[in-house]
C-alpha cells in the first residue's frame, strides 16, 4: 500500500470510511510530511498540532461530513476561533479572532481536520506569496522560484504531498494562478456557488473560494465538501442569488466518469474555443511567453485528440477594462480594517498605495467603474456564442523568481502582475467558472498549465473535461524535486 500522502483523496476518504485507517493515524501522517518540509517550502505559516490531534480523536470517536476525517489547511485570510491569524501581514501580526468565518465552519461541517494555517500575501492582494512577514512559498519544482497567489501555501501544500487538497480563495486569480505554478488543479467556482465565499461578500463580486488538488476528482470532492448542504441535501445557501447547483455528488461524478450526464452525446465531446485573447490586452503590454503557447498547444492537442472540436476563439477589445478593474480593485481595499497612518505604515508598500489610492476614490468613480465592468461581463458571456468552453494559457510567464515583482514601486509591481497573470481577473469581474491543469513541463522542469472557461454554473463540464485531459496528460504521477 503507498504511504498516505501518495494516495489521492478520494482513495484516503474511502480508505477512512472502510476503517482501514483512522483521522488520527492520517492527521498523524500528514503533520509529519509538514514537520519534514514545511521550513524549505513555507507552505503553512502556523502549524497546529495540538488542535489537529484533538479534532481527528474526536472525528475518531465520530464520524461525520462528506469529508470526514481529511487533512486540510485554512488559509491564512480567514479566521479561526482562538487560532493566531496573521493575514501576512506585520501589522495585523498577532490577532486572535473570538469568531470564525463561515468558510472555516463549513470545512469543519464538511469533516476536515485542519493542520494550520496554509501562508498567504498580506491581506491576499498580490499574485506571489512573499510576504514580509513570512515566510514565503517557495515552488517545490524549484524552490528559487515562487509559488503564486494568493492561495500560494495551499498550492505548495498539496503539490509537495503536505495536504492531499486545501481549499482556497480567488479575487483575482488567486486559487488558479499558485495552481498553474506549483502543477496541481486549480477550480474558481462559479459567482454564487459556494454559500461560503460565494462572492457575495465581495465588491463587484469578485472573491469567490475554491479548492486546489492534485487530481481533478479530488478538487471536484472538496467543491463537493464546501457546498455546505441541509439534510435534504440542497445547498444551505445564506443569499438569495446564486449558482445553479447540482445534486449531491454531481460534481466528483463528473470528474470520475470524464462526462456531464444530460448531455444529448453520451461521450462527453464538447465544442471548444482557444485563445490568447487577454482583457489586459489595450491597456499593458501583455507578452505570451513560449512556454505559455507550448502548454496551450499542448493542451488543445490533447482536447482534440479526445475528438473535441476545437477551434480558433476570441472577444472583443476591452480598452475600457484596465481602468475600470484598478477603480475596483484599490476601491476594495480602501476597505482594510486600518485607521491609522502609523499602522497603514507598517504594511508592505503594494498595500499601503492600494489602500491609500482607494480611499481617493470618489464614489462617484466607483459606481461608473461597476457599471462598465458589468457591460464587460454581458459581452463577455454573450461572446462565448455556441461553445461549451474556452482554452486559455493558464499564465503568460514561467513561475516568477522569488524577488521578482518590485517591492518598492507599487504601480510597477501591478503592471507586472497584471502581464504574469493577464487571463484571470477578468472571469472574477464576469464571475464566471474556470479551472487551471497542468499541460507541459518547460525544460527546467517547471510546470505550465492551460485555463479552461465554462459558463455560468458549468463547473461540471469543467470537471469533465479536466478529468479527460488528466487522463491523456497524466500529471498526477508527475513529482516535484521536494516531495
Amino acid at each position: 500500500m503507498d504511504a498516505l500522502h501518495e494516495q489521492t483523496a478520494v482513495e484516503l476518504r474511502d480508505r477512512l470510511r472502510a476503517g482501514e485507517v483512522t483521522p488520527s493515524e492520517v492527521t498523524d501522517h500528514f503533520l509529519a510530511r509538514i514537520e519534514r518540509r514545511n521550513a524549505e517550502l513555507g507552505a503553512f505559516s502556523l502549524v497546529t498540532p495540538d488542535a489537529a490531534r484533538e479534532r481527528a480523536a474526536s472525528l475518531d470517536a465520530a464520524p461525520h461530513g462528506t469529508l470526514w476525517g481529511l487533512p486540510s489547511g485554512d488559509k491564512d485570510l480567514w479566521a479561526r476561533a482562538g487560532v493566531p491569524t496573521g493575514f501576512g501581514s506585520r501589522a495585523l501580526a498577532g490577532f486572535v479572532p473570538e469568531v470564525s468565518d463561515d468558510v472555516v465552519d463549513d470545512l469543519d461541517d464538511a469533516g476536515l481536520v485542519s493542520l494550520g494555517r496554509t501562508t498567504a500575501p498580506e491581506l491576499g492582494f498580490p499574485a506571489y506569496t512573499e510576504p514580509l512577514a513570512g515566510p514565503v512559498a517557495r515552488n517545490p519544482w524549484d524552490t528559487s522560484r515562487g509559488a503564486g497567489g494568493s492561495s500560494g501555501g495551499a498550492a505548495v501544500a498539496v503539490a509537495a504531498g503536505l495536504l492531499p487538497f486545501a481549499p482556497g480563495s480567488d479575487g483575482g486569480g488567486s486559487v488558479r494562478i499558485p495552481a498553474a505554478a506549483c502543477g496541481v488543479v486549480g477550480l474558481k467556482p462559479s459567482r454564487g456557488l459556494l454559500p461560503s465565499g460565494s462572492g457575495q461578500e465581495a465588491p463587484g463580486g469578485l472573491v469567490v473560494n475554491g479548492p486546489l488538488a492534485r487530481t481533478t476528482a479530488d478538487a471536484a470532492l472538496l467543491l463537493e465538501g464546501m457546498i455546505r448542504r441541509r439534510p435534504d441535501g440542497a445547498a444551505a445557501h445564506r443569499f438569495t442569488l446564486r449558482a445553479p447547483v447540482a445534486h449531491a455528488g454531481a460534481y466528483l461524478a463528473a470528474a470520475q466518469r470524464g462526462e456531464v450526464a444530460g448531455r444529448d452525446d453520451d461521450g462527453g465531446r464538447f465544442r471548444l474555443g482557444v485563445t490568447t485573447w487577454s482583457a489586459w490586452d489595450d491597456y499593458y503590454d501583455i507578452t505570451v511567453g513560449p512556454e505559455a503557447r507550448a502548454a496551450l498547444d499542448a493542451g488543445v492537442q490533447a482536447l482534440a485528440g479526445l475528438g473535441h472540436g476545437v477551434e480558433g476563439h476570441t472577444w472583443d477589445p476591452a480598452p475600457e477594462y484596465g481602468d475600470a478593474f484598478r477603480t475596483l480593485w484599490m476601491a476594495g481595499a480602501s476597505a482594510v480594517p486600518v485607521d491609522d497612518d502609523a499602522t497603514l505604515d507598517r504594511m508592505e508598500p503594494l498595500t499601503a498605495w492600494l489602500v491609500r489610492r482607494g480611499r481617493e476614490v470618489p464614489a462617484r468613480e466607483l459606481v461608473a467603474a461597476l457599471r462598465t465592468l458589468v457591460a464587460f461581463e454581458r459581452r463577455l458571456v454573450a461572446g462565448f456564442g455556441d461553445l461549451d468552453a474556452v482554452v486559455t494559457p493558464a499564465l503568460a510567464m514561467t513561475p516568477r523568481p522569488v524577488g521578482w515583482f518590485d517591492p518598492e514601486d507599487p504601480d510597477r509591481n501591478f503592471v507586472q502582475q497584471c502581464q504574469y497573470t493577464p487571463f484571470t481577473s477578468w472571469l472574477n469581474v464576469a464571475g464566471l467558472p474556470a479551472i487551471t491543469v497542468p499541460a507541459h513541463w518547460t525544460a527546467d522542469g517547471l510546470p505550465m498549465g492551460v485555463q479552461i472557461i465554462g459558463r455560468p454554473g458549468g463547473e461540471a463540464a469543467l470537471l469533465a473535461i479536466a478529468a479527460q485531459l488528466e487522463d491523456v496528460l497524466r500529471w498526477p504521477e508527475k513529482h516535484p524535486p521536494v516531495w
